[in-house]
This record gives structure tokens, C-alpha cells and sequence, in this order.
């Protein structure tokens, strides 16, 4: 299986974004009897591969070169049962960081096995808990550079927060063989009707967001934004998170609105106003071009539905700075 075939282009998508190519390979498949398919996150794994996450507790690894599935295994909580796995990242030692739709992170080993929970501040768990909206938990996880913060979004803002505004939580650490504690929490405006579907470290202390939303009349709406929390007030304190003069909020470049991108020759089997775009869950780094420029995957959660596409991407990025 040739798992960049489909298409390949390089059309941009706007002057800081090009999608260079698009596959449906995976789509529908299977590997090993497990279905190919609800996947929610990506992550480069220390060997240079391709971690892809699903929902349902697998964990796929894919061939950096051919996207092919080498490997799978099972991913279960503390219990030893399924949870809503939403997003990954891996350590330096190679061990597991996975948020889950419980609004908790884990430390799990590269086998899989359960280790430990990160502490969570009480207000990002879900109601009655705390005020988190059910299905709007910790829905991205980021590395910083140096390994010693580590970032977690929510897809949608708590009850009490203005409905644009979403948090995102750090956590940071001492040296690399210790444990992360609670750091501070970041305010950021989404674009009306958007939510958070997944971050990745930029390289520079900055981080990119996928933006994400469905509307009936034009389909998926994916935007690719840059966030910067440098600046950015702590508003872990603040109960109800406003836009108000007191408060600055991480700063928020748009790179890329996806529908303005060339189809690439691209089908759907749902209608979209552009019929390359689906419900891109996941995205990673996966390495940086001699000018600074940012090699990006993203995936489509297909939702193991006939109307949806299990669909990867392949960007280039050129941050705002360089």
C-alpha cells in the first residue's frame, strides 16, 4: 500500500501554509483484525515513527516513509478497560503522556502498561467535580522544547467561562527524571462556533492549534492557528474567564483557514465546501526544513462512520518570525 500516492501537489494554502499532499490508504482498513479508523491524536515516537491514537484505546504506529500501520497494541487505563484516549505525546525515556476525555492525563510505558496520573486542577474535570463540559475535556498535549513543560488544551471553555475563551493547562518540572507538578493556565479566544481539536509544540515556545467545527451548510471548518502563551496572564485564579482589561490572553496568529485550500482533486463522501477537509482530530511535528520551515501531519477522525474519511495530510509551515 502506497500511502502517499493519492495525490501529491504542493499547492498552498495560503502564504504561510501548503498542503503538499492528502491519502485516504487508511481509510476503512484493518491491521492485524483491529480497525484502522477514530483516530484523535499523532505523535513522532522516539524511533522516528508515527504513533496515531485512536479513541477506542489502540495505539497504531505507522512508517514515517509510507504511512503503513507496523505495529498496534491496546491501551487501557488504570482499570485495565477502554477509555476515550483524545491525546498523545511521548517522553524522553520514551513512556506515554495520554489525556483522556475524563479530563485526566497518564503516564504509561511504551508497552502501554499504567504508571501514574498527573495531578489536575479541580475545576478542568468534568461536572460535578469540577466545571468541564462533557466531551470538551484535555483534547491536545504538547512538549515544550526541553522537555520541562508540558501543555495540555481543552476542546471547549468551562461553565462560567465566556463560551469563546478555553483554557490551557501546563504543567512543569525541575529536570527530566522528575514528575510534573501544576503549573500555571492560559486563556484563549477561539473563533465563534470553534472548538479545540489538537496542539503541537512549534519549536520556539509556541504552539499550534487546530481550530475545529461543523456546520451543516459548508461542512468541516478547520483553521490552523498559532498560539503564543509568552505574555499571558496565569488565570488558574480567575473563576470566570472573561475577556476583561486585566487579563491577557495568549496571542493568536491565524495561518490558515483549510477551506481556502486547493481540493487537490479530493472526494467526499459528506458535502463540504471544500472536499479535501474532514474532522481533523490529530496533528504532529514531524521535522523542520533547513529554513525553518515546519513539516506537519494531520488526521481525520473518521468516527468509524460510512460518511466520513480516515484521511492524512502533509503541510509545510512557515511560522510568523522567520
Amino acid at each position: 500500500m502506497d500511502a502517499v500516492a493519492d495525490v501529491a501537489g504542493s499547492d498552498a494554502a495560503s502564504g504561510r501554509v501548503v498542503v503538499d499532499w492528502f491519502s485516504d490508504a487508511l481509510d476503512k482498513t484493518y491491521f492485524q483484525g483491529v480497525f484502522v479508523g477514530n483516530l484523535s491524536a499523532l505523535a513522532l515516537d522516539p524511533e522516528g515513527r508515527i504513533a496515531a491514537l485512536s479513541d477506542r484505546s489502540t495505539l497504531f504506529t505507522l512508517d514515517a516513509a509510507t504511512y503503513e500501520p507496523v505495529g498496534v497494541m491496546r491501551l487501557m487505563d488504570e482499570h485495565g478497560r477502554e477509555a476515550d484516549f483524545e491525546a498523545l505525546v511521548f517522553d524522553h525515556d520514551g513512556s506515554l503522556l495520554v489525556a483522556s476525555e475524563r479530563s485526566d492525563i497518564r503516564r504509561c510505558t511504551r508497552q502501554g502498561t499504567f504508571v501514574r496520573m498527573l495531578p489536575a486542577q479541580d475545576s478542568l474535570k468534568v461536572a460535578p467535580a469540577g466545571r468541564a463540559r462533557v466531551k470538551e475535556t484535555f483534547e491536545g498535549l504538547a512538549l515544550q522544547p526541553g522537555g520541562l513543560t508540558l501543555v495540555a488544551s481543552m476542546e471547549g471553555s468551562l461553565v462560567g467561562d465566556d463560551r469563546r475563551l478555553v483554557r490551557f493547562q501546563t504543567w512543569e518540572r525541575d529536570g527530566l527524571d522528575a514528575e510534573f507538578r501544576i503549573a500555571a493556565q492560559y486563556g484563549y479566544e477561539c473563533d465563534a462556533g470553534l472548538a479545540i481539536s489538537d496542539i503541537s509544540a512549534s519549536g520556539d515556545g509556541r504552539l499550534l492549534v487546530v481550530e475545529r467545527g461543523f456546520d451543516r451548510s459548508v461542512g468541516n471548518i478547520i483553521r490552523l492557528c498559532l498560539a503564543d502563551p509568552r505574555g499571558a496572564s496565569d488565570v488558574s485564579g480567575v473563576e470566570n474567564l472573561t475577556r476583561r482589561d486585566d487579563v491577557r490572553l495568549m496571542g493568536r496568529t491565524l495561518l490558515v483557514d483549510m477551506v481556502n485550500c486547493p481540493s487537490l482533486g479530493a472526494t467526499n463522501p459528506q458535502p463540504q465546501a471544500n472536499p479535501l477537509l474532514g474532522n481533523i482530530e490529530g496533528m504532529t511535528v514531524t521535522g523542520r526544513i533547513q529554513d525553518g520551515r515546519l513539516k506537519l501531519l494531520m488526521v481525520t477522525d473518521d468516527n468509524q462512520s460510512a460518511n466520513q474519511i480516515t484521511r492524512l495530510y502533509g503541510l509545510t509551515v512557515r511560522l510568523p518570525g522567520l
